[in-house]
């Protein structure tokens, strides 16, 4: 059997908090490296919070090396100032990203979900549960955005493995 080693930098972008997760699998084995948040102060100017995150994420970058990113797209957002500020953070991590040779996918929420819970409506509760389960983690990831960059990084890795990829 190959031995076969892949980073995985899983990002759930916002502005306020963006989740982020270094995900590695070796010989079929998945474990999680680190993971956290990003969080910025929201008295700060719009574009100095996106460059608080997007130095934050070099950081993190430079720290764990991985091969690649697994971001996820937006969705439909019902407040319109919300989803023009996560579009915001998108574009400047995914700038980041490109900026510090990572190699980037894109997944939907739906996508994350289905491939962690086998169900695209799943509840953060769920999301969640599986990467705490999925992980063998002491306790549940949080917040949110931590728990669904971790899954973001294992759709990543069960995408590859469907797709054949190494």
């Amino acid at each position: 059997m190959t031995t076969y080693n892949l980073r995985v930098l899983g990002i759930d972008p916002g502005t306020a908090t963006t989740g982020w997760a270094i995900v590695e699998e070796n010989s079929g084995q998945t474990k999680a490296v680190a993971y956290g948040h990003i969080s910025t102060d929201k008295g700060n100017s719009p574009e100095n919070r996106l460059c608080e995150i997007c130095n934050d994420l070099v950081e993190i970058i430079k720290k764990y090396r991985p091969a690649e990113a697994a971001i996820e797209e937006l969705f439909f957002f019902k407040n319109q100032k919300t989803v023009i500020s996560v579009a915001q953070s998108r574009g400047a991590v995914l700038l980041t990203l490109r900026q510090n040779n990572v190699r980037i996918a894109s997944y939907t929420p739906l996508q994350v979900k289905q491939a962690l819970t086998g169900y695209g409506r799943a509840e953060k509760k769920q999301i969640q549960l599986m990467t705490k389960s999925i992980m063998n983690l002491a306790e549940l990831p949080r917040p949110d955005d931590t728990a669904d960059a971790i899954a973001i990084a294992l759709c990543h890795l069960n995408s590859r493995k469907m797709n054949n990829l190494k």
